[in-house]
């Protein structure tokens, strides 16, 4: 029986400014350790207030990440899934509001009792105790924790205090910290400079922690003086002080870091025993999305958030893997629905190879959506709705084939006499915001022989949801009489999960987000089989010219 080594903790926190990068170097470094033969997951632990992010809006937060059993989360919790090839729970992703609601609730229950409640240490056990929740389940051999936001907020301290106290407890044998921060270049001193750095770490010395090991995010090479000044002015050893540059794609990421070598040194300093890497798989998705071998395709998404392209993350993820997969680079147009509904489709529309109209919620750009599907389904354009993009898609079709005028949904004209769209049953009755939709995972049965039932290859299948409303099935026998076919549902039949049109090119809604499920390594189906119709599309358009008028013309240049 192999004897399994003490469970190791990596903290990774951020400095100088925020958006440096933290959750892609957490999953690349837990890609790589994985790659080794050991079992890894992380955590997030975000400082805001909010319980989860489920409230918040895409502006503010980007887009709101959904796992297995219903969690509303940060959208980093998107990578570690996509790069670790693993689903996240409930446990992966903490905040501040988690944390001040469960010590609330336990001093109302008494369990304080004489107490004054603190944030120390009231407060910092809590958040102990979710930071080694995971690493008690017995099922990993490192739990990696991204500590959200920039050492020195306010509201980060309590985390920082948490991690300070593990560290001190557990020892560096088996917990470590990783903090990243920013080597800026300065252009007209024609240097990257080092004070940044030296002022994050000097305020992670203010409160007790010592980095083990710093990730500079850079754009350009550091030299090893460059490295040896860091290490002499922030007390890191200089093999320890880690490149961490701009790359081309997010997926080469932990290629680069692999040539710093920061798993092998995470290793060295937690004394964890590993095998070699094995990174070949890696590389070949890496060289295909770097080079596509066919070309281009150019796919446009039509939704209200297109300005904040984070709000849309999984989607242009999913686009990355179904694009390596079909062997092409997938170019997105971003479509502002609004500017669709004001100058009309065909403007923005004509020289697409395909069309996806985004999930979203609210009213502000709905007839743009609409208007987009109607172009797709009309000109035999490759079509793909999610969630939203599933209810308009079939709005449209109600309206203009099914001569249903007034067909809408109750979100956006509650009094509609055609709610081909309305609330989800018991939803209507709920008076909360967060945490009360259709969340997380639920089955679906396809129907054989359907365009859905191909792709998949299954009969049944489970997919992650988000929403409040769905398609009215008192519409649904006139929409297939029209020639809608229903390809998609619950096993009980009551809620309607995939739409198509069979004699389309390929139109196909989906009430559920597919690209939650989207991994490097295993792109999602449905976006698969949209890149290769979307390519397909392209070819078909594609003026050819004759092989030998296309040596004469190379021969004229």
């Amino acid at each position: 029986m192999i004897k399994r080594q003490a469970v190791k903790l990596i903290f990774v926190t951020g400095g100088v400014v925020s958006s440096l990068g933290k959750g892609i170097l957490v999953s690349s470094l837990g890609l790589l350790l994985k790659c080794r033969g050991l079992r890894v997951t992380i955590q997030k632990f975000d400082p805001y207030i909010n319980v989860d992010a489920g409230t918040m809006s895409p502006y503010q937060h980007g887009e709101v990440f959904v796992t297995d059993d219903g969690a509303e989360t940060d959208l980093d919790l998107g990578h570690y899934e996509r790069y670790l090839d693993v689903s996240t729970s409930q446990m992966n992703n903490v905040t501040t509001g988690r944390i001040y609601n469960s010590v609330i609730q336990k001093e109302r229950r008494g369990d304080y009792l004489g107490a004054t409640v603190q944030v120390v240490p009231h407060i910092t056990d809590e958040i102990k105790a979710r930071m080694l929740d995971l690493a008690h389940t017995g099922e990993y051999d490192v739990v990696m924790i991204e500590i959200g936001g920039t050492v020195g907020d306010i509201e980060s301290l309590p985390f920082m205090e948490a991690m300070r106290q593990i560290i001190i407890e557990r020892g560096r044998k088996n917990a470590i910290n990783i903090h990243l921060t920013l080597l800026p270049y300065i252009k007209s001193a024609g240097e990257m400079k080092t004070k940044p750095t030296q002022y994050s770490v000097k305020t992670m010395l203010s409160i007790g922690i010592q980095p083990d090991i710093l990730a500079c995010r850079t754009e350009r090479r550091m030299t090893k003086d460059l490295k040896k000044k860091i290490s002499l002015f922030c007390n890191v050893e200089v093999d320890s002080v880690i490149e961490s540059r701009d790359a081309e794609t997010i997926y080469e990421v932990p290629l680069l870091l692999s040539k710093e070598r920061l798993d092998e040194i995470v290793l060295e300093k937690l004394f964890l025993h590993a095998k070699d890497p094995y990174l070949n798989h890696w590389v070949d998705i890496v060289d295909r999305i770097k080079n596509p071998a066919e070309g281009k395709v150019k796919i446009g998404i039509c939704g209200k958030y297109t300005e904040y392209q984070d709000a849309y993350k999984s989607i242009i993820e999913a686009f990355v893997h179904a694009g390596a997969g079909n062997k092409v680079k997938v170019e997105l147009e971003w479509i502002n629905a609004e500017h669709v509904e004001r100058d009309g489709a065909e403007k923005y529309l004509k020289s697409l190879h395909g069309l996806l109209v985004a999930p979203g919620f609210g009213d502000r750009g709905v007839e743009g959506k609409i208007m987009a599907a109607e172009y797709a389904r009309t000109k035999n354009v490759p079509f793909f709705g999610i969630c939203l993009g599933m209810q308009v898609a079939v709005i449209e079709f109600a309206r203009n084939v099914c001569d249903i005028k007034n067909a809408d949904s109750t979100e956006f004209r509650p009094k509609t006499k055609a709610p081909v769209v309305h609330f989800l049953p018991g939803q209507r009755e709920k008076t909360e915001k967060g945490g009360t939709m259709r969340l997380g995972a639920y089955p679906c049965r396809l129907k054989p022989g359907s365009l859905a039932h191909k792709i998949y290859g299954s009969e049944f299948i489970h997919e992650r949801h988000r929403h409040r409303y769905e398609i009215n099935n008192s519409f649904v026998e006139d929409l297939e009489l029209n020639g809608m076919l229903f390809s998609g549902k619950s096993p009980d039949n009551h809620l309607m999960e995939i739409v198509e049109i069979p004699n389309h090119r390929f139109f196909i809604g989906c009430q559920f987000h597919p690209e939650y499920r989207s991994r490097v390594t295993t792109p999602h189906p449905l976006f698969q089989a949209f890149v290769k119709a979307a390519r397909n599309f392209r070819n078909e358009n594609q003026v050819h010219i004759p092989a030998e008028q296309a040596v004469l013309k190379q021969e004229n240049k």
